[in-house]
């Protein structure tokens, strides 16, 4: 035979090979395609819910064991639904004896006694099956999260407890163990668990404490964690990380006090690098708790007088003080020109230090907003704006300074030239939406609200949260006020006193004010009076857009009241938003602000603790719900002086 024969013969040969076999497959996979073609039918049914024809279909398809792992579960969950229990134990068992004895197929069988009520049978196969089991731990542990899957947590418990019994190991599967309690509902065996396990991993603090903020987010459960953790601490004095979580859990309540005390004696078992008591000095200031800032940097300063932790808490120490010198209306300028003292001394010991370019920064706004002396604090923001070791952000924040200051001047074109530079230059930075809202807040001032919703609208998309709320807060105003009164007339006489409030002209203000209220408590008069004989268009036009500056009216107004020392004027007024506006955006910031005025101006802790209760009720959202929670506390005395484990 020729090459050239042979070569045609032998692929002659192939070709009809490899037909036979594409034949053969294409006979053997009809059937296989006729089954599967079954098997989506039956689900479809079952997803419908047409329990019979999924059942028919399925009790068909079950008597090839092939098909049983592609049908199993829906299979099972059919007959458990449809209450045929008999059919689904026999049908597993069939499965147990036909298949194989995968654990999920056995677990299931006593997912079935649990089904039909059969408890006695269900616990006394399950205690076998976990007894059988445990000598390959990982095989038990899969019947646990099985259980766990199917919504059976007790039995999911009992099963690693077992394995920690069989294995003499307490602290084993803690995570899981701990997830399971809190299926079950045990918020302090959950706890429990957590804390085991942070003992073990010690690097995953941070995890654990998000946990535990996820989960224990009422008050109580909180005070549960912070007794089970002073419990922990007394049993393990050396254990740096239950000193950690009880720091935490006292900054969860906002008991700075209970945080300084245990960082303070953090500080002294473990004596860290870096201060635990500055961090709390820094969180209490950053919350408005001056009292504890104070003592929590007077502290790092005696105790860390030669680490990096000294400037930052001499710098600290007075802005605390300069907080509570700005708190105590009205403000005393002999107390403001001592803390310009204060800021200069701390300059000229350290002229070179970063710290020491924000207390230049801190003095001179004290000189712009306090002294009245606007030209000395706009000289030294120059000098630190263009000084060549400022840090940039620092260079922006002193612009950002400085257009504000120029609007106390009245020189609004030097403010959004200012505003606008550090727009360009801080464009995706924190300082760079910060100049757009102030941007915002200049052309509000001037009535040009077209333009400051411009600038709101892509402020609410900001980065950080506080802008975002601001921005959003003065667009709601905007839109609120023009929504009847295109022309804007009654907001830009707001806007108005807004700005003499912020250049500090007062009187007249109060002027603008008192215009204000008479000419809207008028029409709200003369609404309710006359409204059954004018009909709905007279309230439109004459009760709606007044009504809507009102209430923003008193709230300028009792701010003003409260730092002029006017306390009881300042109640008097947030008492009219709460009276007439109670369901308004202002009220909870009312009702906060008449609490805050009684516990520290009017000295009337009763009447403080009554106000921050009926706030917990009617206000549970708030954003200052913890806030008033942790006063309402401490007025009471819940927080004792020197709880410390040493």
């Amino acid at each position: 035979m020729h090459i050239t024969s042979y070569y045609n013969y032998s692929l002659y040969i192939k070709l009809n090979t490899i037909l036979l076999s594409c034949g053969l497959l294409i006979g053997l996979s009809i059937p296989l395609y006729a089954q599967d073609s079954e098997i989506r039918i039956a689900n479809e049914y079952f997803l419908k819910g047409d329990k019979e024809k999924a059942l028919a279909m399925y009790q068909s398809l079950s008597k090839n064991v092939e098909n049983i792992p592609a049908i199993h579960a829906n299979y099972l969950n059919l007959l458990l639904d449809m209450g045929k229990y008999k059919e689904a134990e026999d049908y597993v068992e069939r499965v147990l004896r036909k298949v194989d004895d995968r654990i999920s197929y056995k677990v299931d069988l006593g997912l079935v006694y649990v089904r039909s009520g059969d408890m006695q049978k269900a616990d006394k196969y399950f205690k076998a099956l976990i007894k059988s089991s445990l000598p390959d731990v990982y095989k038990t542990k899969s019947i646990s999260d099985y259980l766990a899957a199917h919504n059976q947590p007790d039995y999911a418990v009992s099963t690693l407890q077992e394995i920690r019994q069989a294995l003499g190991n307490s602290t084993i599967f803690t995570l899981e163990m701990a997830n399971l309690y809190r299926m079950q509902g045990k918020r302090d065996a959950m706890v429990e668990e957590y804390l085991n396990y942070i003992t073990q991993s010690p690097g995953n603090i941070n995890y654990v404490k998000n946990l535990l903020q996820l989960f224990l987010n009422k008050p109580d459960e909180l005070e549960t964690l912070e007794r089970m953790l002073y419990d922990k601490v007394q049993q393990h004095p050396d254990s740096e990380v239950f000193a950690d979580l009880l720091i935490w859990v006292n900054l969860q309540q906002k008991n700075f006090y209970g945080a300084f005390i245990q960082a303070r004696a953090y500080d002294k078992r473990f004596r860290k690098e870096n201060s635990k008591t500055l961090e709390i000095a820094q969180i209490a200031l950053n919350n408005k708790d001056y009292d504890n800032a104070d003592k929590s940097f007077s502290y790092v300063i005696k105790e860390f007088a030669n680490t990096e932790n000294y400037l930052p808490a001499r710098l600290g120490l007075i802005r605390a003080r300069e907080a509570k010198v700005k708190r105590n209306f009205p403000v005393n300028r002999d107390s403001v020109r001592y803390l310009t003292k204060e800021y200069q001394s701390f300059i000229s010991r350290y002229p070179d230090n970063a710290n020491s370019y924000e207390a230049a920064l801190n003095e001179a706004l004290l000189h712009a907003y306090y002294l009245d002396e606007k030209d000395s604090a706009v000289n030294k923001l120059t000098v630190l704006a263009n000084h060549p070791r400022v840090p940039s952000y620092l260079k922006a924040r002193a612009k950002l300074e400085l257009g504000d200051i120029y609007l106390l001047k009245e020189e609004p074109w030097e403010s959004t030239l200012l505003y606008s530079q550090v727009e360009k230059n801080q464009r995706d930075a924190p300082l760079g939406y910060e100049a757009k809202l102030r941007n915002a807040k200049l052309s509000y001032y001037k009535g040009d609200f077209k333009l400051a919703l411009e600038h709101l609208d892509i402020l609410k998309q900001a980065t950080t949260r506080e802008i975002a709320n601001d921005a959003m807060d003065l667009s709601m105003l905007i839109k609120e006020n023009t929504a009847f009164d295109s022309t804007g007339s009654a907001l830009k006489e707001f806007a108005v006193i807004e700005l003499l409030l912020y250049q500090n002209k007062n009187q007249e203000a109060l002027q603008k004010i008192a215009q204000i209220k008479a000419e809207n408590e008028t029409a709200d008069r003369i609404s309710k009076t006359d409204s059954s004989k004018t009909g709905a268009v007279f309230r439109q036009n004459s009760m709606t857009q007044p009504n809507k500056i009102l209430d923003d009216v008193y709230w300028l107004e009792a701010n003003l009241r409260m730092k002029q020392g006017e306390f009881q004027k300042s109640v008097d007024l947030l008492q009219k938003i709460l009276n007439f506006y109670g369901d308004d955006i202002l009220a909870d910031d009312a009702s906060f602000m008449q609490a805050d005025i009684y516990e520290h101006y009017l000295k009337n802790k009763e009447k403080a603790m009554e106000i921050y209760r009926a706030f917990l009720d009617k206000y549970p959202g708030s954003v200052y719900a913890a806030e008033a929670r942790k006063r309402y506390r401490t007025l009471r005395g819940d927080f004792p002086q020197e709880k410390i484990v040493n």
